[in-house]
């Protein structure tokens, strides 16, 4: 079968030289499955090497459908859909519900329920890929040069094999902070697995996985304090909505502690005593380290096919995703662009695209979407204020509503929802969106309504676009049309925070 490829730029191959594949994947997590299927439905022969299943990543356990699927995105969502109950047996008292005696929680039964699911979408992937007529093969992949990857066993034993592309989508991995008794501490990877609740947990970190497990562990009973070094969690987001985020923890019981660091660990016959770079010490079941993730790119034998990486080991790509040696493509965390699954996707697609499909395409990484699954979530698209300021070459209008929703009015649950547009004065396009409450992602996303905001900031939408629409009613997303009343006009020369 004749196969399309990108001719420019490509590497030279020898009259006659045949390899075993058109294209060999290393990583079947979603950026690696998604390459390996859109390159074998235009007619590529494709490989893909992964390890073997387990829960928790190390140097020889992965499995298909990477760390979103097995130890990320998936797993915590199932986790979040439990915590939220706990909020939602207290608001049903004022709806009539008279819950008599105590309301026990399982963890166990979760975890078990938990782990069947990501087993099944581990099976899914496998299926997926085989019904998609791409090789699946077991092991450890690293690189011997530009076409030639060898697949290790965990026994030691090695094959080769040669592709006239290779494509890399090993993800990232968690890390932990360099201070005495970091030993004592985990992960996300071993916080989705934990066989004990924790009854006091310590969490370090401001970043969305930080404030997500703060969320989890708060709703499942636990006495939780959050360390983070800035003012406020979740930097990078719009400063006004992360004043948000914090107050909710707070109102939720979760104890904040701005701009400390955690400076020691120890065991004791309590649990692990934690001492801060203030000097004050907690007893702790859990301590979670939630402090970023590196690119898995250091056992890849990059240097052999002339691979680059930048400073922190992610791998360097051009607009197509390629890297410096012609045969070789990156997606996903490894290339530490956008760190989300659909972005590692859309990567993967256009790759595919590019190299097997006759279409050079280039991600598109205007108006990305959002979301931080604490409880309740927040969910944004496009800039925030500050980003908008920087790029602004004019005013910028910011409009903002803050309401009790519905079902508080009635629970009496002292929680606000927050929406918030940033628009152009000068063409009146929506720069960005943000919501904090309940159903943000699907909100912001694209809910079955008039209402999709990340779908109409990416087709330009302006805030007359938003005016004109009617709404649905009643719902927290009617507010996204119905906001007229400005909140402030910001000039680029003027303060961008008030934090």
């Amino acid at each position: 079968m004749a196969r399309k490829m990108l001719a420019d730029g490509e590497a030279p191959v020898a009259d006659g030289e045949q390899y075993d594949y058109d294209l060999f994947v290393i990583g079947a997590g979603s950026g690696g499955v998604r390459g390996s299927r859109t390159a074998a439905s235009f007619g590529a022969k494709v490989a893909i090497c992964e390890l073997p299943f387990h829960p928790i990543s190390s140097d020889w356990q992965g499995g298909h459908g990477g760390t979103c699927v097995i130890r990320g995105c998936v797993p915590k969502k199932i986790l979040v859909y439990g915590a939220s109950f706990r909020g939602e047996f207290e608001d049903s008292k004022n709806f009539g519900w008279e819950i008599n005696g105590d309301i026990n929680f399982n963890w166990k039964k979760l975890l078990e329920n938990k782990t069947n699911e990501i087993v099944r979408l581990n099976g899914v992937y496998q299926r997926i890929l085989g019904n998609s007529g791409v090789t699946m093969i077991e092991g450890a992949g690293s690189l011997v040069d530009a076409h030639t990857v060898e697949v290790s066993q965990p026994d030691g034993s090695k094959q080769r094999y040669t592709a006239k592309h290779i494509l890399i989508a090993t993800g990232s991995r968690a890390q932990r902070v360099n201070i005495p008794g970091k030993e004592l501490a985990i992960t996300s990877d071993e916080a989705l697995s934990l066989e004990e609740l924790p009854k006091r947990a310590v969490i370090l970190g401001g970043g969305y996985i930080a404030v997500e497990f703060a969320s989890i562990w708060r709703g499942m009973g636990a006495e939780v304090d959050l360390f983070y070094r800035r003012e406020l969690p979740l930097r990078g987001f719009d400063d006004e909505m992360r004043e948000v985020v914090a107050r909710n923890l707070e109102g939720r019981g979760i104890k904040l502690h701005p701009g400390t660091n955690l400076s020691e660990l120890s065991k004791t016959a309590d649990g692990i005593k934690v001492v801060t770079d203030k000097g004050e010490e907690l007893i702790a079941d859990v301590v979670l380290f939630a402090t970023g993730r590196t690119p898995n790119s250091d056992r890849l034998n990059l240097q052999a096919a002339g691979v680059e990486v930048d400073q922190i080991g992610a791998i360097k790509v051009d607009e197509y995703s390629r890297t410096s040696a012609p045969s070789v493509w990156a997606v996903g965390d490894v290339t530490n662009r956008i760190n989300l699954t659909p972005v590692a996707l859309m990567e993967a697609t256009c790759f595919s695209k590019t190299v097997f499909g006759g279409q050079q395409v280039k991600p598109d990484y205007r108006d990305v979407p959002c979301a931080v699954f604490s409880i309740p979530p927040l969910s944004v698209v496009g800039l925030s204020e500050q980003q908008a300021l920087e790029e602004a070459k004019g005013d910028i209008l910011v409009f903002t509503s803050s309401f009790n929703p519905m079902k508080n009015s009635i629970s009496k649950r002292q929680e606000k929802t927050v929406m918030k547009l940033v628009v152009d004065a000068e063409t009146d396009r929506v720069l960005g969106a943000s919501m904090c409450g309940s159903d943000a992602p699907e909100i912001i996303q694209l809910r079955c309504d008039p209402q999709g905001i990340a779908v109409a900031l990416k087709c330009g939408a302006t805030k007359a676009s938003f005016d004109s629409t009617v709404g649905i009613h009643p719902s927290a997303a009617e507010e996204f049309v119905t906001m007229r009343t400005l909140t402030r006009r910001v000039s680029p020369s003027k303060p961008k925070t008030n934090l």
